[in-house]
């Protein structure tokens, strides 16, 4: 990841890039300040205008006789740094597209609590993310399907794929062109990339050409969500094309306190805007798409979950639904780093004002260069020892070093090859800490508590050096600086992925689908026991997709829009 000082734009002046933003027709301003509560009377009530709320807002809306209300805690997305690629910089820990939240302590991670960045801005984390596309594995969904999700299988959900894509190399079997979610390949590359997934060959791992036909084992340069060099958020493909929609309404700074029941039928929602408490009327359905965060939370405050939980805050129980805040799955990063010799990194571009100047008026000029860049730019899906049945790590590649997100890159060249376990096994919490809703939860993640998981993270390890130690490295005198080659028997590997790993963004799993105890969705997304109410976003996820989550966020938005529409037909 790259830090605020690597990018020096501002030699240009920020009213530069404001100019850049507005001439690309690149924000969303079509959001209603007030409606009285009179007219708030909707046919739905979509809570969330993040990855899955700009979808379903979309679909729902396309029926012009049913009246559509979405609401957004955050503002709108008219902040020139969400649509330039670097700019996730300045969103990430920036409480104007960020919900800013932290992680309780964590023994896994030698008593580390993390910051964990969630989008709080019309378009939610598409607005701040890494912008991978990535679908995941055909396991992942057969998985679904298999615990009884009928309707989840792979080869039900590549259609929704398909049909919402558009894709730099147009429609195949596997790809579509023309729809909403644009997917271009990255505008740069780097030399010493190219000889790290030469390395990776050397040691077993093939080179593919599309991680996305449902087994992404292999190398490859990630594509991304961008449009001629810019971000291409939900926000700009699902609600700036609509923004005629008379039957649409879009409230910004508008946070969701709880759900209203009459008996177990959700009615509408309450929420606060401008300092008043406002209601609104759901005639047909409320969906929840606030996150795997917000979701668990806001079925707390409304009275459904644990019941000993919701009594210690007093807060009075509509239905005992123990799962809600259960099961919280994230791909935790163990960002390795190598020094390495002869090449161009981007430590050694970004560390000198000409650089700087160099790497913006190559933007402005072209969009093109370090400015266009996603955080990652090679990928590799492998196994972590041979006995596993599929792909059970990611790599991010990047051709740069830090110690830490926010901070200055290192003054010396050096990659970071960050890996992640795609299937963890340890599985976390998200409860509330009070019944006040503008208070956080409590984010429990419980990163490597399971005996599988610390040791696949010691095989990734072990796994890293190998693939730097090939020969397509050598020419580039590679060095350990992470966690640094003394540390060698597994028990000291073991305690320093505790040092090393954060989060990589991917939090699911908090209102599980499924028919077990633990589950708060069926398989139509319908909250468990409760009417008129479902659950739309990585919250319902039984288990982890095997890569970057985002995409298919918007695949189960695509799903339960569908089926809502059937529904109230």
């Amino acid at each position: 990841m790259l830090t605020k000082q690597t990018i020096t734009v501002q030699i240009f002046g920020n009213m530069y890039l404001y100019l850049i933003c507005a001439v690309q027709g690149k924000t969303i301003d079509m959001v209603s300040t007030f409606v009285s509560d009179q007219a708030l009377q909707f046919d739905y009530i979509v809570v969330g205008a993040g990855t899955a709320g700009c979808l379903l807002a979309n679909r729902l809306s396309a029926d012009a006789s049913k009246r559509v209300l979405l609401l957004e805690a955050g503002g709108s997305d008219n902040y020139h740094w969400i649509h330039i690629p670097v700019g996730y910089l300045y969103c990430i820990g920036n409480p104007k597209t960020d919900w800013c939240f932290k992680t309780q302590a964590d023994p896994g991670l030698n008593g580390r609590a993390l910051g964990y960045p969630r989008g709080r801005v019309l378009g939610g984390c598409s607005s701040i993310n890494g912008m991978i596309y990535m679908r995941g594995q055909r396991a992942d969904y057969d998985g679904w399907a298999a615990q009884g999700n009928k309707g989840w299988g792979w080869q039900d959900m590549l259609p929704l794929f398909i049909g919402m894509e558009d894709h730099h190399a147009g429609s195949s079997d596997f790809h579509g062109s023309g729809g909403a979610w644009r997917v271009d390949r990255q505008r740069l590359s780097w030399e010493v990339l190219d000889a790290f997934r030469q390395a990776a060959l050397e040691v077993g791992i093939p080179m593919v050409n599309d991680f996305n036909q449902g087994n992404n084992e292999g190398s490859d340069y990630f594509e991304v969500n961008q449009k001629k060099g810019w971000r291409w958020n939900t926000s700009k493909a699902f609600l700036k094309p609509i923004a005629h929609r008379k039957n649409l309404t879009v409230l910004t700074r508008a946070q969701t306190h709880r759900v209203i029941f009459e008996g177990r039928q959700a009615v509408g929602v309450e929420f606060s805007q401008d300092k008043h408490i406002r209601h609104a009327r759901a005639h047909h359905e409320v969906v929840l798409a606030a996150g795997a965060i917000g979701s668990p939370q806001l079925l707390q405050l409304s009275g459904v979950g644990d019941s000993a939980l919701l009594n210690s805050y007093g807060i009075n129980v509509v239905h005992e639904l123990p799962g809600v805040g259960a099961n919280l799955q994230d791909h935790l990063q163990l960002r390795t780093i190598f020094k390495v010799q002869g090449t161009q990194t981007l430590n050694t571009m970004a560390n000198s004002v000409w650089g700087k100047a160099k790497i913006a008026l190559e933007y402005a000029l072209s969009r093109t260069g370090p400015m266009s860049m996603a955080p990652s730019q090679l990928g590799i899906f492998t196994k972590s020892n041979p006995s596993q049945p599929r792909a059970n790590l990611q790599y991010h590649v990047q051709p740069l070093s830090l110690e830490r997100f926010g901070e200055n890159l290192h003054h010396f060249p050096a990659i970071t090859a960050s890996v992640c376990n795609l299937q963890p096994t340890s599985r976390g919490q998200v409860n509330i800490m009070s019944a006040d809703p503008t208070q956080a939860p409590s984010i429990d993640c419980r990163y490597l508590s399971t005996a599988q998981d610390r040791l696949v993270a010691v095989e990734s390890i072990h796994l890293t050096r190998r693939i730097l130690s090939a020969p397509a490295m050598a020419a580039f005198r590679p060095e350990e600086f992470k966690p640094g080659a003394h540390i060698d028997t597994d028990a000291e590997i073991e305690r320093a992925v505790g040092d090393l790993g954060t989060t990589i963004f991917h939090p699911v799993g908090t209102c599980k689908m499924g028919h077990d105890a633990a589950a708060v969705v069926d398989a139509e997304l319908r909250v468990i026991g409760l009417k008129g109410l479902r659950v739309a976003d990585a919250s319902i996820m039984p288990t982890i997709t095997s890569g970057n989550t985002n995409s298919p966020t918007l695949v189960i938005a695509e799903k339960a829009a569908q089926m809502m529409m059937t529904a109230n037909q």
